[in-house]
């Protein structure tokens, strides 16, 4: 049962965070950055998301939870170009430029480390480190994946856009850890497409709600108590509300990955 009050009450939400001994204290020592608008409220979820991982980093080394303990972070909340359809469709709009122009944004705010708050975009995420050399970009999949490893997981469910699918984003990461990827089928992600895009993103969760909930029983009733890996940024606005959902082991990879950005900030890593 989770009992994070930050989380919806129900779901078990997989979280990528220690339960090391206290340390000494903390303090921020370097800005990050966030990219985000894809889409904004994904975005805006992140930034929770990263200030609720600051916080268990400062209990963590008995560091009081004061405004001051924070450290300085940068969200860049701009329009970016459809990712998926970028990737489907190579005459698409393509949003390398735009997240680019971000990303240095940030870099003249002084962020020395930056998380992508959007699964898909991470197709770009190596072009984006290349442009961006005095950045360090986090990779959503690659924290995933080492998290999963590390909780001694070696199968799990992955629930995702099309694109992120068609990149091969999380199998590849699994992969190199030696982690399982079981797939839905072409019926349950077309449901998963309509949850993200006529959902989530319409601003009709009640939509969202019962797609994801068609997707999760069917893999549940199919494989049973593994993990499923939320990989996309608006699954988790929604899956976790769902009344089914308290027997399904949900991962949150912004969760994951929010929590490197929060190590980054306070000079963990």
């Amino acid at each position: 049962m989770n009992t994070d009050p930050l989380q919806p009450p129900g779901a078990r939400i997989v979280s990528g965070l220690s339960s090391a001994e206290p340390r000494e204290r903390l303090r921020a020592r370097h800005p990050v950055g966030i990219l985000g608008g894809m889409g904004p409220a994904a975005g805006v979820d992140f930034v929770r998301l990263f200030l609720s991982a600051c916080e268990r980093c400062l209990r963590e080394h008995g560091t009081p939870i004061v405004d001051q303990a924070f450290p300085e972070h940068w969200l860049a909340q701009i329009p970016v170009v459809d990712r998926s359809r970028a990737l489907l469709d190579p005459n698409a709009p393509q949003p390398l430029e735009g997240m680019s122009v971000a990303i240095g944004r940030l870099v003249g705010l002084g962020a020395r480390t930056v998380a992508v708050a959007c699964n898909t975009a991470h197709a770009w995420q190596a072009a984006l480190q290349r442009e961006q050399p005095d950045v360090e970009l986090l990779h959503i999949a690659r924290e995933t994946a080492a998290h999963l490893r590390a909780s001694g997981v070696m199968s799990a469910m992955l629930l995702a856009t099309e694109g992120t699918y068609r990149m091969a984003l999380y199998q590849d990461a699994f992969d190199a850890c030696g982690i399982r990827c079981v797939l839905p089928a072409t019926r349950e992600r077309g449901a998963l497409m309509e949850g993200i895009y006529d959902g989530v993103k319409a601003g009709r969760l009640d939509l969202a709600r019962a797609r994801f909930a068609a997707v999760g029983r069917v893999l549940y009733e199919q494989h049973g108590d593994l993990p499923m890996v939320m990989a996309c940024t608006e699954i988790p606005l929604a899956m976790p509300f769902i009344d089914e959902a308290r027997d399904w082991r949900l991962v949150d990879p912004a969760e994951v990955l929010a929590l490197a950005l929060a190590r980054r900030a306070y000079g963990l890593v």
